[in-house]
């Protein structure tokens, strides 16, 4: 399975320090070319390799880390996501009138035709994602939501692999809007840093 994180800002940055931790090979890749990002990602770990968006659009699982409005631009540089995950770790802040009464995960979902959706890495920071999550003999909480099983377990065991603790809240439009952002209202277990203890 490969892995490519698109945005390299706050919540970019945390997720490639959450997979440089584990020795997790990532793409990562923004708007800016690689060159512009490769000592940034150097300095997270020898594991981060800056490209540029087509090449790291190659990767199986997409994690898209990019401020909401730009989720379109990103959509079209592929002719199909047949056959891709995209994982959407952005909060929609944009009046709810412009997601067409739809959560933002399924929105976003729209744009990536073919494509299977997982919502995770939403609801935290991007100071708490870029911190160990295991702290104190538990693993910070990770909420997760998806339409398709396919799609939602090995994003779960992904999150075991970086440490966190999946806790999975069902489908987008279900469990998933307790983690939606829309417009200035933030979804009840957005900010809730949970820890679950090992058994």
């Amino acid at each position: 399975m490969s892995y490519a994180i698109i945005g390299f800002g706050k919540v970019g940055q945390a997720l490639a320090s959450a997979f440089a931790r584990k020795n997790i090979e990532v793409a990562v890749a923004s708007r800016r070319p690689a060159e512009a990002l490769a000592p940034q990602a150097r300095a997270i770990g020898p594991t981060v390799v800056a490209k540029s968006l087509r090449d790291a659009l190659e990767a199986d699982t997409i994690i898209l880390a990019v401020p909401f409005g730009e989720h379109r631009e990103v959509a079209k540089a592929l002719p199909s996501w047949e056959g891709k995950t995209v994982i959407d770790a952005m909060n929609a802040l944009v009046p709810p009138e412009e997601l067409d009464g739809l959560p933002s995960s399924a929105f976003v979902a729209k744009a990536f035709t073919g494509a299977k959706l997982v919502k995770v890495f939403n609801h935290l920071v991007a100071a708490t994602l870029a911190a160990d999550p295991v702290v104190e003999g538990g693993h910070r909480v990770v909420f997760l939501s998806g339409d398709d099983e396919d799609a939602t377990a090995p994003v779960a065991d992904l999150a075991k692999q970086l440490g966190f603790a999946p806790v999975r809240l069902g489908k987008l439009n279900e469990g998933g809007a307790l983690v939606h952002a829309r417009g200035r209202v933030w979804g009840q277990l957005i900010f809730q840093d949970l820890f679950k203890k090992e058994q």
